[in-house]
């Protein structure tokens, strides 16, 4: 077994088993792509087993912090059952959910979501591109399903030195499926879609947005970056009398469209635009129109910490847009996807945006992923989601 050992004083966040490991802690060592190897600390004093990913800044991504612990079949095996098992702890009222979150289920690298009798992975690290077979054969044999896609297209397998690669892994079948979700249907691509195909992490977010559009009767409702409708199709489903809908990709827009007709509502009801969310906005402000709610959300700013400054302003924009058009009274849902922005900063990037627009509201509630998209004590980037539910003073 190959080992790296890393700088005097870089050994603490593997001492909190925070499981990644990056290029400017190791002192000396190396191993090919996706191998195992042992971390020491400076002192030759074992800390973990981790996967080894040669083109990366996150140089190693930690398997288990057990010096006994074999890093082989068994224990991928054992991890996926223990995360599929975690799944059924939670009330996830659709047939879609997130079968394993990477790092929280101590699967570095792995993502597998579940459409019905469909799975779909993405194998974005070098440990989980070489256990991949074997996390397939685990995938089918503990949720006795035969269809797994593979999505390995995120851009972060560049990242790592991986191509990406898309396809089915095990089995076949139609890659247009129909997701049921709460009291309405959404369709997708799993060949196509962002991600895996959908935005299951919004899921419960949906579900509040149709809630508080029945109970306040929410009329007017803006959907910004609104992908394929989710939130459209649930303010509809609320009794909104109208949506408009924004976003910059056609296809996704064509399917929001069968979404709204899918779930039987009018056409008519609704209003889709092909456009830039922040043009249209400053457009709708010239315009004196107004919105009983307005929903953010935009994609990822910021991937990372370093790209919080820039990310800040372009947050810090629309929502300051979003503020002028929020009838009094009205409700917005925002939010904020990047890993980089953490909760406390988003909540002053929304409370600057609302003093530059001269607006007070009241944060009625503080959002986040589903729970099939879990963080853990020890890996708080887990929490990349995050949102704000903001009522606009009188």
């Amino acid at each position: 077994m190959k080992t790296i050992r890393l700088k005097a004083g870089k050994e603490r966040s593997l001492q909190r088993q925070h499981p990644w490991i990056f290029e400017s802690a190791i002192a000396k060592g190396s191993a090919d792509a996706g191998e195992t190897v042992r971390v020491e600390s400076h002192e030759g004093v074992f800390l973990a087993w981790a996967s080894f990913s040669p083109s990366s800044r996150i140089r190693a991504r930690v398997w288990s912090f057990d010096e006994a612990q074999g890093i082989d079949n068994a224990l991928i095996q054992r991890r996926i059952e223990e995360s599929v098992h975690a799944r059924s702890l939670f009330d996830i009222q659709s047939n879609g959910m997130r079968l394993v979150h990477g790092e929280s289920d101590g699967l570095p690298g792995l993502v597998v979501d579940r459409y019905g009798d469909t799975l779909v992975a993405q194998f974005t690290s070098c440990g989980s591109e070489r256990f991949k077979q074997v996390m397939a054969d685990a995938l089918l044999n503990v949720t006795g399903l035969a269809k797994l896609y593979e999505r390995s297209d995120a851009n972060v397998r560049s990242l790592e030195g991986l191509p990406e690669v898309t396809g089915w892994l095990r089995g076949h079948g139609p890659t247009e499926l129909t997701l049921q979700e709460h009291q309405w249907q959404l369709s997708l691509n799993i060949a196509e879609g962002h991600k895996t195909g959908f935005y299951l992490d919004q899921r419960d977010s949906r579900l509040r947005f149709y809630e508080h559009t029945q109970f306040r009767k929410f009329q007017k409702v803006l959907n910004c970056y609104c992908y394929t409708g989710g939130f459209t199709v649930a303010a509809l489903a609320g009794g909104a009398s109208h949506v408009t809908s924004i976003d910059s990709s056609g296809p996704a827009l064509e399917k929001a469209k069968s979404n709204v007709l899918l779930n039987g509502f009018d056409l008519s009801r609704t209003s889709f635009l092909d456009a830039d969310v922040n043009a249209s906005l400053r457009a709708f402000i010239e315009q004196g129109k107004q919105f009983d709610a307005i929903v953010l959300d935009p994609p990822k700013f910021a991937p990372t910490a370093a790209h919080a400054e820039r990310a800040a302003r372009a947050y810090k924009d629309i929502n300051r847009l979003a503020f002028k058009l929020l009838a009094p009274g009205g409700e917005l849902f925002t939010y904020s996807c990047s890993g980089g922005i953490s909760a406390d900063l988003f909540h002053k990037i929304v409370a600057s945006a609302g003093h530059d627009a001269g607006i007070d509201g009241y944060i009625s509630e503080r959002l986040q992923g589903a729970p099939d998209h879990p963080m853990t004590i020890h890996f708080p980037e887990g929490e990349y989601l995050k949102g704000l539910v903001v009522v606009k003073k009188l």
